[in-house]
């Protein structure tokens, strides 16, 4: 997203940054009406031959970060929050009563957030077993769960990984002590070290990191400095994010309203840049290979990340929790985006949707496409399996403007590959392949 309310850039207007594109048509053009025209269809039809993901939200912090945008709550006890985790649940229960979803095995799961790691060891304990009593979690390929290292004591995290969690992803962001504090982050240096650390003793099969380049306070030094210490730690992967302030951050309301309380300037997008492909240079020096825009990984052929490319290869997804989407039998769907309309939906005994989008073939071709693109590259064999399509002919006017800008390296019958100046801008290059009706609109 921009640093300004979020609509989608203009093909030109790639020097003022982007929305990060998650999903496609935008979720501007997703309706209540579609819930019932839809979402109630595909969930009462057979399921596809596609495999089945879940997503937890989990939506608790111990603060909110000046920078965050999502769906969290800082200011719930201990009850709030059990009831929370019983509603979650329960709708569990709901959907595994759904024909296009009963019986189906579970391919991944993934807690986010909020933060997942601020429940205790006894409230992820009642929640999984109430979960896989209901679907098996043995066929899970991948359970990836975020972390914020302050919340992780040593108890918490052998519980996390008794519980079958393959995929540790720690939301480190930055280790200046000085910017976590500043960018409202509530945890410190040594709290990352020390949560590591453990990680590593006791053998998850995959520890992410994640960083964002361009936090408040950020500079050239220690920038730099926070890349050698990721370096120095030796993860499996790293995630690393442009920093992005839409309208509904405390960082933007500040400066919207000239309250005066954020000081220190934002780094343009051409920074940010620069800064995530310093970072990409020196993983490349040490071994990683960049496998998309965001994600450098240190051995391609152990270390995947199932969640990402199952989902953006069309996989179903339930999506369990306040303001969660998900994808069923070819529909886009969201929940009620409030606690407690949400609670009340499921204690009624409902699905609590408030809107979704069933897109065209044409729309999940586009969907896949850009989608995967953020991977650097896509195979054309794919999409003419698939579709019947020819990617690089459908797509030819689109593909001819970023070759003429110089962000595409390669367009052959055996991949259509971007350059690493496209790549780090890529979420502002796809909307050259949306349909016309889906540019110029707000994407959220």
């Amino acid at each position: 997203m921009s640093d300004t309310p979020a609509a989608v850039p203009a093909a030109a207007e790639t020097e003022v940054g982007s929305y990060f594109v998650a999903n496609y048509p935008p979720f501007s053009v997703w309706t209540p009406e579609a819930v019932r025209e839809a979402a109630h269809p595909a969930l009462a039809a057979p399921p596809a031959a596609v495999p089945l993901g879940l997503y937890l939200h989990i939506p608790f912090c111990r603060k909110r970060c000046h920078f965050c945008y999502f769906r969290v709550y800082t200011d719930k006890n201990a009850a709030e929050i059990q009831s929370y985790l019983d509603v979650l649940g329960r709708e569990w229960e709901l959907y595994a009563e759904q024909p296009a979803i009963a019986g189906r095995p579970l391919d991944f799961i993934y807690f986010g957030g909020g933060t997942p790691s601020f429940l205790s060891v006894r409230q992820l304990g009642g929640l999984v077993e109430r979960l896989s009593a209901v679907t098996p979690w043995s066929t899970a390929r991948e359970i990836t769960f975020e972390c914020e290292p302050g919340t992780l004591t040593e108890p918490k995290l052998a519980a996390i990984r008794e519980l079958g969690v393959t995929r540790l992803s720690l939301g480190i962001e930055h280790f200046d002590d000085h910017i976590l504090e500043l960018n409202g982050r509530a945890h410190r240096s040594p709290e990352i070290f020390r949560a590591y650390n453990f990680a590593r003793s006791i053998d998850f099969p995959q520890i992410n990191i994640d960083l964002i380049a361009g936090m408040l306070g950020e500079t050239d030094e220690k920038w730099r400095m926070a890349v050698e210490r990721t370096v120095d730690l030796d993860p499996d992967s790293v995630t690393i994010y442009q920093m992005e302030l839409p309208f509904n951050t405390t960082i933007s309301s500040d400066r919207m309203h000239g309250t005066g309380q954020f000081q220190e300037t934002v780094a343009p997008w051409s920074t940010k840049r620069r800064w995530v492909d310093e970072a990409f240079a020196a993983l490349e020096r040490a071994g990683y290979t960049v496998g998309s825009a965001y994600t450098a990984v240190k051995d391609p052929g152990r270390t995947k990340f199932v969640y990402r490319d199952r989902l953006w290869q069309g996989a179903d997804l339930a999506g369990l929790g306040v303001a969660s989407f998900g994808h069923v039998n070819g529909v886009h769907m969201q929940n009620l985006d409030s606690w407690g309309a949400y609670a009340d939906a499921i204690k009624a005994g409902r699905i609590p949707l408030n809107r979704a989008y069933r897109p065209t073939d044409e729309e999940r071709l586009i969907r896949e496409l850009v989608l995967q693109l953020k991977l650097g590259s896509i195979r054309p064999a794919y999409f003419r399996d698939k579709y019947g399509v020819d990617p690089r002919e459908r797509f030819d006017a689109p593909l001819a403007s970023l070759d003429r800008d110089g962000y595409l390296a390669e367009a052959s019958p055996e991949a259509v590959r971007l350059s690493r100046d496209g790549l780090l801008r890529v979420d502002s290059l796809l909307p050259r392949f949306f349909l016309p009706a889906h540019t110029d609109i707000r994407y959220t």
